[in-house]
């Protein structure tokens, strides 16, 4: 057997940040081939990686960052609280955040291995769980909300409007967080399957026959409308607006947004 020195067991461990007898094993097991060991590490931090994917990732930290061309917001998230303020874990988001700011969603190919890596290393499943890049065209900017500790953060890309109603919109969001912007984006099996469950429920058909489908739409759109589509919630700011209305008043156009969360 090769024998391994402590100089070559750590720098294999500076390397590739793994523990002292992985290192060790890794080398013996390459004949004290540097190079090979990295690989042969590489190669078990992501079948470990693998087998955790499936483990719930209930903490992160999204993050957002926008010029005069772009606007980018990207999640990444972890399972514990711990992980999600380790140095390694913030630099692997800020890279995730630097490079689809650069180059677009595209590039979280290009960091696969290192998010391998970082999840073998750290013993936990880490997963980027949304990345957007926007383009602003000739007169719209950029307006972006990260809620306190920085679970889930809003990007919005807006024209007009008076001062600070696209931050009022982003903190609603932030607050609301709706599946779709209007109500033609709501697929119709999904309006079909909720319209069924309320037709079914004992508050519909305690009623007489003849009013139940005036009550079901009322419900819809109370209910359903009213809490998964943006621009028919309640605006946090005046509840007796709608954000539609809010919006109107305000002169904003939202031409577009994002909104991630983890946990």
């Amino acid at each position: 057997m090769t024998d391994i020195s402590a100089s070559m067991v750590r720098e294999l461990r500076e390397a590739t940040q793994a523990g002292i007898m992985d290192a060790k094993r890794a080398l013996q097991e390459t004949g004290g081939d540097f190079d090979e060991a990295v690989k042969l590490l590489r190669e078990r931090g992501m079948a470990s990686a693998a087998k955790r994917a499936g483990r719930t990732t209930s903490e992160g930290i999204v993050l957002v960052e926008s010029d005069d061309q772009h606007g980018t917001i990207v999640a990444v998230a972890c399972e514990t609280e711990p992980v999600s303020k380790n140095e390694d874990f913030r630099a692997f988001a800020e890279d995730v955040l630097r490079e689809v700011h650069d180059r677009g969603e595209s590039s979280l190919d290009m960091l696969e291995t290192r998010r391998a890596d970082l999840s073998g290393r750290l013993g936990e499943n880490i997963q980027v769980v949304g990345a957007r890049r926007m383009r602003a065209e000739h007169g719209e900017s950029f307006v972006s909300y990260v809620h306190p500790p920085g679970k889930i953060g809003v990007l919005l890309k807006v024209k007009a409007g008076q001062p600070g109603t696209a931050r009022e919109l982003a903190l609603h969001i932030a607050f609301g967080r709706p599946t779709y912007r209007v109500r033609t984006e709501v697929p119709a099996e999904l309006i079909a399957a909720e319209r069924e469950i309320l037709q079914n429920s004992d508050e519909v058909t305690s009623k007489p026959e003849n009013v139940r489908e005036k009550i079901v739409e009322g419900m819809l759109n109370k209910r359903f409308y009213a809490e998964s589509v943006l621009e028919e919630q309640a605006w946090i700011h005046d509840t007796n607006l709608t954000v539609a209305q809010a919006l109107k008043n305000g002169g904003l156009e939202l031409v577009d947004y994002a909104w991630f969360s983890v946990g």
